[in-house]
């Protein structure tokens, strides 16, 4: 059976500047709900009990056990509401343009009480330039529905392509998943073998616990002035930057003392078919890193498809 294939991708312009305060609403409204599900999930190895996940018209916590049901969180950047779906078909909505972070904090913990659930979560930033308790948080309002609906978009044809990307593997991978303290799409593929991190944070620890080349894609932030995706491996293996990079305008770069292959989200949108270019940057990163650090890379091949 062949491999499905993307046709097209929407890419829409995403210049930081255009949309970096509502970017920054968006990352604390994110971090409320992922840390609402960080709590409430059963843990799971490397964190992944605590992402959030590409749905059809926005984000989600997925399904989360809670007492004898469930209940699931879900933004919608299409109508720009906020969705609390509970066991019993109970369900309710609110609208989140123009609320302030201590606002949505509010509506969406009253939302749960509403529905008889009872999360307590540590209501603050977390690696965050924002250090406001969320209660206290009446500045941070900003909120351009067209900025929000375009990096949506963005959003969701790199996770279609990531998905793709994905299923060229048998080995151990991630969901393709966003981490709400950093604000990145990822997606990590594992060799099978420990490589327990020296130092770091007990977070960091349990992340780094074993070998991984990482993808991702992130809008921009203080020191990235551009949307882009990145690939880097753990441990870097020695020569990786010298590996050769797809398309022409990758690159290697260089932050906090690591060596990531970068491509900007402008030069893809500049190709002549956006989803072959992401693909052969995935590709390329992938292959090198796995060269260079001894990865089993035949045996980890889906060939099946």
């Amino acid at each position: 059976m062949p491999e499905a294939a993307i046709t097209g991708l929407d890419l829409p312009p995403l210049p930081l500047e255009e949309w970096e305060d509502t970017k920054e609403t968006l990352h604390l409204f994110l971090q409320i709900v992922g840390k609402i599900r960080m709590t409430a999930h059963p843990k799971l190895n490397h964190w992944w009990h605590v992402t959030l996940y590409p749905g059809v018209q926005g984000l989600t916590t997925g399904r989360i056990p809670y007492g004898a049901g469930t209940f699931e969180i879900s933004f919608d950047f299409f109508n720009h509401s906020l969705t609390v779906n509970a066991s019993g078909s109970n369900t309710v909505r609110f609208p989140i343009a123009g609320l302030s972070v201590a606002d949505f904090y509010a509506k969406l913990m009253q939302t749960l009480s509403t529905l008889g659930i009872a999360i307590d979560i540590q209501a603050r930033p977390y690696d965050h330039k924002s250090t406001k308790p969320f209660a206290l948080d009446h500045g941070q309002n900003s909120y351009d529905m067209d900025a929000v609906n375009r990096f949506w978009r963005a959003l969701s044809s790199t996770a279609s392509v990531f998905e793709e990307f994905r299923g060229r593997f048998v080995g151990k991978s991630t969901p393709v998943h966003l981490f709400w303290h950093s604000f990145d799409l990822a997606l990590t593929r594992f060799s099978g073998r420990a490589a327990p991190l020296e130092g770091g944070t007990k977070a960091d620890k349990e992340a780094y616990s074993h070998e991984v080349i990482s993808f991702g894609f992130w809008a921009g932030d203080g020191n990235v002035r551009e949307a882009a995706f990145y690939s880097y491996a753990y441990p870097e293996p020695a020569g990786v930057r010298d590996e050769p990079l797809s398309p022409s305008d990758a690159r290697w770069v260089e932050k906090d003392g690591s060596n990531l292959a970068f491509l900007s989200y402008d030069a893809l949108r500049a190709t002549a078919d956006p989803r072959a270019a992401l693909l052969s940057f995935l590709q390329s990163a992938y292959d090198g890193a796995a060269k260079r650090a001894d990865w089993s890379a035949d045996e980890l091949e889906h060939k099946a498809l």
